[in-house]
């Protein structure tokens, strides 16, 4: 454990932790307004769509990166843990202002909560295992961490296909 305290990427992600946090509770006490509206989305969507586009495009990427420039691994994983990291804050923003609204436009948070636990879970599973905290199951974290982003990703399109009214 010691070895990690002395990680920048670690204290860095302490960091956008509890940001992430903050701004949370802070949305969901009205102390943050993310309802401006640009174009036909409110602001806290458009939070949303570029947190998951960069989850969906990064992560294939960084799949294929690591495997195609095994001595730049520290660099694309630097890449991908502040950058589901800043995902995750982005998504946190969107959940937190959908779970506020008043009670006659409360929305159904029927895929919207699962995809938010998976979110959890990812970036539980990501911490642990990028930080080697409780090394010993490190590939359960592993197998827990790729196979909820296999799950992310088919979940947030069902999500995404019930938003806009398809299903």
């Amino acid at each position: 454990m010691k070895s990690v305290l002395r990680d920048f990427y670690f204290w860095v992600s302490i960091l956008l932790l509890a940001i992430t946090d903050i701004l949370f509770v802070g949305t969901i006490l009205d102390w943050f307004d993310f309802g401006l509206v640009i174009g036909q989305y409110r602001l806290n969507h458009w939070f949303s769509w570029i947190g998951f586009l960069f989850v969906l495009f990064y992560i294939a990427f960084f799949v294929v990166l690591k495997r195609r420039f095994p001595t730049k691994i520290k660099y694309f994983l630097g890449i991908h843990v502040l950058g589901n990291l800043t995902s995750y804050l982005l998504i946190s923003i969107h959940f937190a202002s959908q779970i506020s609204r008043p009670a006659q436009f409360y929305p159904d948070l029927g895929t919207g909560l699962v995809l938010y636990i998976f979110m959890i879970t990812l970036v539980a599973t990501g911490f642990l295992q990028r930080f080697n905290i409780l090394g010993t199951f490190r590939k359960n974290w592993r197998f827990l961490h790729a196979s909820s982003v296999v799950a992310l990703i088919v979940i947030i399109f069902v999500h995404i296909l019930h938003g806009i009214g398809i299903l």
